[in-house]
């Protein structure tokens, strides 16, 4: 989907370095320090507009978020949004999340979030997928032991896959969901797409995979 060219986008970064971090290749192994604590840090990978890193912050005090976006016209959004919450326990990086070893060290985060994910439904597309064999490589190298990677989606087919990448790399499935919100998880923050998934009827599918 094409995003609307927002002109203020640069503006609200260039006045914005201490919420959308401008130069995250520098802050490798550093992101505790950056933060001022030792508290645990979660990591959303495509954060869009930030509705859930937003909340989760919210709701979780004592941790640490950090939420990834490439599109420039949606991750101010999200920074916007994030601002006016006045949390202090999240941050934002504009960059693509394809190199994660070189924005985080090893074992430096706890949780990754891959929230409505784009599926790349195309065979030959596979490799794109944030659940592809790569990617988790990538995981289990910045996550801590036994760190957790938690999906959510509305495409069944994502999800199939996802669930069989996992298995194949060995994560062991904690939580294996094909109607989230049938359930009423209060601790569940949503993110937009998902609010407007649920309003048609739509399931929502989540799991979460642990590393050994």
């Amino acid at each position: 989907m094409r995003q609307r060219h927002r002109p203020w986008a640069d503006d609200f970064l260039r006045d914005n370095p201490h919420l959308v971090i401008a130069d995250p290749k520098e802050k490798k192994g550093r992101w505790q320090e950056i933060f001022g604590n030792d508290r645990p840090i979660h990591l959303e990978i495509g954060t869009g507009k930030g509705q859930f890193i937003t909340g989760m912050a919210e709701k979780n005090p004592e941790v640490n978020f950090i939420g990834i976006e490439l599109a420039k016209s949606i991750i101010v959004m999200a920074g916007t949004k994030l601002k006016n919450s006045g949390m202090k326990n999240a941050l934002l990086i504009h960059v693509d999340a394809a190199n994660l070893k070189e924005l985080f060290d090893e074992n430096e985060i706890s949780s990754i979030y891959l929230n409505f994910s784009d599926p790349w439904p195309k065979k030959r597309h596979a490799k794109r997928r944030l659940t592809f064999h790569t990617f988790l490589e990538q995981y289990k190298h910045i996550l801590q032991p036994e760190g957790e990677v938690t999906l959510k989606t509305d495409n069944k087919g994502l999800f199939e896959y996802s669930l069989v990448s996992f298995s194949e790399f060995g994560l062991t499935l904690k939580e294996v969901n094909l109607d989230l919100h049938s359930e009423g998880d209060q601790q569940n923050v949503m993110t937009e797409y998902e609010e407007k998934f649920a309003a048609k009827g739509q399931p929502i599918y989540r799991c979460r995979a642990q590393f050994a």
